[in-house]
């Protein structure tokens, strides 16, 4: 799942928003004929290849990540690791699929890039369905839909990760020592709950996306990504040290907990909207597929492990977020603030994306006296839904799962296969091709149904394993 989707001078995401340059081709670009001699940009101020894997990385590693071991819990140590992996290839495989689309309909449109939208258009134009063709523009309305959907649910998901954790440091300060020899960090002291947290981090969140300006929230940007890779390294060095015997550990959990398995795992893969972009911006875009392999591969292998590693170190109590299950001492209490410092500051990155799709409409239409008043006014109603949301769903692991099986399968699984299948159809697919595609599709609809109502059944009659868990927070 990620965490930087933004459109800014270094990088622009218009898979984001309705922006988009020109798309009229610049000169010498309508002579080329082939899909070998097309290239995105190829500007000289382009990104190099390893800032494009590094925006890569970032676009993929989220809040998802920390929630992968929950994950694995709900899958089962065998189970669980194996279908993590074959969920990653599947989601790698879907974005280079998205990628091949787009250059398909840039040669065939002489079009200098396309936008994850304008490609679903454009593959409904083509599509041989007549009523299909006709509608074409609502591929673009649907993406920009799911775009804001799964932004928003992020913020969310941000919220409600703020007050598990501020909620656990301020409730055991009283009886933090130096001493990280406990496995669990224990409560010591009553404390608010968890949606009046949400509620006091309201205000501080609405004047934070009130900051529009891009150059100066890349600051907090690279801020947030320095305090969360310090916090990471912390929380690899906790547990990889005294991993207990696994062999009572379930190979396989019940099938009833899989689909919310599923809508984690997707939630934490779901960085497609960054791919276009990326390579729209890159000095040398021929590369970029070796850069999407190397870049997944080692976002895979960083899920596998914690994920894999945190459920082994701590078994059955494994929490939504493996923050919660640090020690009560004041390093790993640090760890907590550190990573939760980075996820505020991060959302007012995430926020920027539905912000730019929502509010320029609306802005349109009040005479320009009030536009700023209408803008900040929309903001800060827009925070306040999210607030909302988190108050109404305060489990961390529920909403995750939530966000991930309504939004992120859609964009991820469902959708690039079945727009593979209507851009290539005319020219004639292999019948092995057109199963595949829809075999993947309809196993991100299955989890996209699966997840969906699970996450709601177990929101609506919570376990009681999660009843205990929650009180225990």
């Amino acid at each position: 799942m990620s965490t930087r989707r933004l459109r800014s001078e270094d990088y622009n995401d218009y898979s984001s928003t309705e922006a988009s340059p020109d798309g009229s081709p610049p000169e010498g670009l309508s002579n080329f004929s082939s899909p070998s001699s097309y290239q995105r940009f190829g500007e000289a101020n382009g990104t190099t290849w390893f800032q494009t894997l590094i925006h890569l990385l970032k676009g993929n590693i989220g809040t998802g990540l920390l929630g992968l071991p929950l994950a694995i819990k709900n899958a089962g140590i065998v189970m669980g690791p194996l279908s993590l992996l074959g969920i990653g290839i599947i989601a790698v495989h879907c974005m280079q699929m998205l990628v091949k689309c787009a250059h398909h309909f840039c040669n065939k449109h002489q079009k200098r890039f396309v936008d994850y939208g304008d490609a679903v258009m454009h593959g409904l134009e083509a599509s041989p369905v007549a009523w299909l063709r006709a509608h074409s523009i609502w591929g673009r309305y649907l993406i920009g839909f799911f775009l804001i959907i799964t932004q928003l649910g992020f913020c969310c998901v941000y919220f409600v990760f703020l007050a598990d954790n501020l909620r656990q440091v301020i409730s055991a300060a009283n009886g933090t020592t130096n001493d990280c020899s406990a496995n669990e960090t224990s409560l010591l002291a009553p404390t608010m709950s968890s949606q009046l947290y949400i509620l006091s981090l309201l205000p501080f969140v609405i004047l934070l996306v009130f900051i529009q300006n891009l150059k100066f929230l890349s600051i907090f940007s690279m801020l947030a990504n320095l305090l969360m890779l310090s916090s990471l390294i912390m929380i690899y060095q906790y547990i990889v040290r005294g991993i207990p015997d696994p062999s009572h550990l379930p190979l396989v959990s019940q099938w009833k907990t899989y689909p919310l398995f599923f809508g984690t795992a997707i939630f934490a893969f779901e960085g497609i909207g960054v791919v276009l972009p990326l390579e729209n911006k890159m000095k040398t875009p021929h590369h970029f597929p070796i850069i999407l392999y190397v870049g997944m591969a080692i976002v895979s292998t960083l899920y596998l492990s914690l994920g894999t590693l945190g459920y082994l170190r701590f078994g059955e109590n494994i929490q939504a977020s493996i923050t919660l299950n640090l020690p009560n001492c004041w390093l790993y209490q640090s760890v907590k603030l550190l990573y939760s410092i980075g996820i505020f500051f991060t959302y007012a990155l995430q926020f920027y994306v539905p912000a730019e799709i929502i509010i320029p409409t609306a802005i349109a239409q009040v005479p320009e006296r009030w536009a700023l008043w209408c803008n900040l006014l929309l903001r800060a109603s827009l925070v306040c839904v999210t607030c909302l949301l988190a108050i109404l769903i305060p489990r961390l692991g529920i909403v995750i799962s939530l966000v991930g099986s309504i939004s992120s399968s859609a964009l991820a699984l469902i959708i690039p296969p079945l727009l593979h299948i209507a851009t290539y159809y005319s020219d004639g697919m292999h019948p092995l091709t057109i199963a595949k595609d829809i075999l993947i599709s309809f196993i991100g609809f299955a989890g996209f149904v699966v997840g969906t109502y699970e996450s709601l059944f177990e929101l609506i009659v919570p376990t009681p394993t999660a009843v205990n868990a929650t009180r225990a927070l």
